[in-house]
């Protein structure tokens, strides 16, 4: 199965062509069936000297001259009469899809097969398409991976791989190659291959549906939009749960006139990250057939400097009706997507849910492995913990503390965009959001890294997609168990 997204979009009050934007010519790495495929025995500590018991006496001796211990990453490659007869995976005590990332690159490219063993074969399908990932639309990768066969077994896990693919070549590309249009067009592109109704809102439209984005993008030439979709599973009825789910699409943050320093600025070509983890869920909800009813909505936009940009101790609009002073221009995260909740919640959802690489402050408080989440429900916060820890998809909650609500206060507003003291930034930025979420609204929210600093087992450096896995499993626990 191929990976590519071909883009080209017609919509009223706009002309996208998109012809060469390609995310991802990449082929999944996974077949059907193969009749050359050669095994990968998957072996724990324990179980070790029984498989060892099994094997051709050369090929035991050469593995424990080799001291394979069955280590967790372990990898030997076990020689033949032809060359390389089989593979012998080492699990350690690593249930995670992760265990299985290194497969792609550390076996030689063909076919291969996983030989019955303890573990799951769902997990180390996604793990091994995790590990497979690599950035092709400028540098051909030194080497294709390795194939894995798979089939019925594998379930949803080709469709993750695949969610996950999306997001991090999303949030790979490069700002000059994904703008706001560009950002909006794959949203359509993905809402066009499910058969969702789609729609475009920018210019006037958009001035005056989202006032707030519309001042985070006035500083750039390239116009703010906002892109949403709606999708019905096929055996959904009328009131089947509605999921809403926002994005904050900065595809790239200056600071704006509170300038970012040039070490600060690397890697915002990552910010609108939140969007492209709400794409992958809404991907896994979508080929999953889920039978709920899904809304998307996505501000997409860039935080420039010019001389119509938004200045510090502006005072702007809100959907919501609510004035908000620009305490600093660099925490626009937040009025991207005030306007975007406020408008979700008032659908009266059955769980409203935003995505936001938003503070650096989460990543002081968790790193950058764990989203920090919060949200008003304390059964959602409970079903994505245990969500989490099932999928192997961590994330760690932090307050909706009302002690700091003041913090908010400004003297000319109804609010500031930031606090007044320097702590709890991203305690802060989420009790912003909550004064546009509509009374009695499940609410989710998470602040994420979107990031691998370096690369690991089945997770590369570059863009990367944390707690969507976990919120697709909560939202099948809390919404459809029957």
């Amino acid at each position: 199965m191929a990976c590519v997204w071909l883009i080209k979009i017609h919509a009223v009050g706009a002309d996208f062509d998109r012809k060469g934007v390609v995310m991802s010519a990449q082929e999944l790495p996974f077949v059907g069936e193969s009749q050359q495929a050669r095994l990968v025995h998957v072996v724990r500590p324990a179980g070790l000297d029984a498989w060892l018991a099994g094997l051709p006496a050369a090929q035991a001796h050469y593995l424990r001259d080799t001291g394979f211990a069955a280590k967790a990453q372990e990898l030997r490659l076990i020689p033949g009469a032809a060359g390389i007869a089989a593979a012998v995976l080492g699990a350690g005590d690593d249930r995670s899809p992760f265990a299985f990332g290194a497969l792609p690159l550390g076996l030689p490219e063909g076919d291969w097969k996983l030989a019955d063993g303890d573990y799951d074969f769902a997990t180390a399908v996604l793990g091994f398409g995790l590990g497979a990932y690599h950035y092709a639309r400028f540098r051909a990768p030194k080497r294709p991976p390795a194939r894995l066969v798979t089939g019925p077994a594998a379930g949803r896990a080709p469709a993750q791989v695949r969610a996950a693919w999306l997001a991090r070549d999303l949030i790979n590309t490069p700002a000059n190659l994904l703008g706001p249009a560009e950002l909006a067009a794959a949203a359509v592109a993905l809402a066009t291959a499910h058969t969702a109704q789609w729609t475009l809102t920018e210019g006037a439209e958009l001035e005056s549906a989202y006032p707030t984005i519309a001042a985070v993008g006035r500083g750039s030439v390239r116009p703010p939009v906002v892109a949403a979709f709606r999708w019905q599973g096929s055996t959904a009825g009328p009131d089947a749960p509605l999921v809403a789910l926002c994005g904050k699409g900065v595809c790239f943050d200056t600071g704006g006139y509170d300038l970012k320093p040039a070490a600060a600025m690397l890697r915002m070509k990552k910010d609108m990250g939140g969007a492209a983890s709400v794409l992958a869920l809404a991907a896994m909800l979508m080929d999953a057939d889920l039978p709920l009813r899904l809304v998307v909505r996505l501000g997409c936009v860039e935080n420039a400097v010019s001389g119509t940009a938004m200045r510090p101790q502006d005072v702007i609009r809100t959907r919501r009706g609510l004035h908000v002073e620009v305490g600093n221009t660099d925490a626009e995260g937040r009025l991207v997507l005030c306007d975007l909740l406020a408008e979700a919640s008032d659908e009266a959802p059955a769980l409203l849910l935003d995505c936001a690489t938003l503070t650096g402050a989460a990543r002081v408080a968790v790193g950058p492995d764990l989203p920090a989440l919060f949200t008003n429900d304390d059964a959602w916060a409970a079903a994505l913990a245990r969500a989490g820890a099932a999928v192997h998809d961590p994330l760690w909650r932090l307050p909706l503390w009302d002690g700091y609500d003041s913090w908010l206060d400004s003297p000319v507003a109804d609010l500031n965009n930031v606090a007044t003291k320097p702590m709890a930034g991203a305690i802060i930025a989420a009790l912003f959001m909550r004064r546009f979420i509509a009374p009695g609204t499940p609410w989710v929210h998470f602040d994420l890294y979107a990031w691998n600093d370096s690369s690991r087992p089945g997770r590369p450096e570059g863009g990367e997609v944390q707690a969507m896995r976990a919120a697709c499993a909560a939202i099948e626990t809390m919404l459809l168990a029957t």
